[in-house]
């Protein structure tokens, strides 16, 4: 874990800044970012508690969202940042330490890429939800939803042996705006008889999700960082 934060800040700080926030030589530091060595425990714990002070991940999500004039933000530079994405999923692993997990839970497209590296570092299958039925696969769990600001009805679908009676699902996604996504991921997860664990997202819009995945149940919700700009809109996948 300090490794990969050294790694993002050595992005933005110059290893003789490093050195001065850290107060370990540069050498040292290069062959930390390099593989060369690895820190003790207790080292690693000091120099991620000095690098959290300078590079806390709501922070980089916040620098990296950018709004248009309609009120749409383009999320490239965070779902596409993996060392930033590996960040928020230690951020997620210790929101839901000493819960159990068996799977992981997304909705395509733009939620891949952290639930993916989630569900590797806790060692558990990764299950994505689908706009469309896939060729081979002959049962399905599908659920209907309707986007916020749209009269449109949509559907995903997940394999029906996909998720079983006792599995324990956390829902990954970049961004919860109106909440109908994950409401209707955690419904799917409903009818296969699964736990919600709880919802992980690195994006918040507003607050009006809140009641939105409430309605479906009381699920823990933990998001990175959050936006209070009402007329925020993520770009459509």
């Amino acid at each position: 874990m300090t490794i990969e934060l050294l790694n993002l800040a050595k992005r933005r700080f110059t290893y003789r800044e490093l050195s001065a926030m850290v107060h370990l030589p540069e050498t040292v530091l290069s062959r930390y970012v390099k593989g060369h060595v690895l820190p003790t425990a207790d080292r690693a714990e000091e120099i991620n508690k000095t690098l959290q002070k300078y590079m806390s991940l709501e922070r980089e999500l916040q620098e990296r969202i950018r709004f248009d004039d309609n009120g749409y933000f383009d999320n490239t530079q965070i779902i596409s940042d993996t060392m930033l994405l590996e960040r928020a999923v230690q951020n997620a692993v210790g929101k839901f330490a000493g819960r159990r997990i068996t799977k992981v839970l997304t909705a395509a497209t733009d939620g891949i890429p952290l639930a993916t590296l989630l569900a590797h570092r806790l060692g558990v299958n990764l299950i994505v939800a689908k706009k469309n039925r896939e060729v081979g696969v002959r049962e399905f769990i599908e659920e209907v939803y309707v986007p916020a600001r749209t009269a449109i009805m949509f559907s995903l679908f997940v394999p029906r042996d996909a998720l079983r009676r006792q599995d324990c699902v956390i829902i990954a996604d970049d961004v919860i705006d109106s909440g109908e996504t994950q409401r209707a991921l955690v419904k799917i997860a409903q009818k296969a008889k699964a736990e919600v664990t709880g919802i992980y997202a690195l994006v918040a819009i507003g607050n009006e999700w809140k009641a939105r995945i409430e309605s479906a149940g009381n699920v823990p919700v933990e998001v990175a960082t959050q936006v209070l700009k009402k007329e925020a809109r993520e770009i459509p996948a």
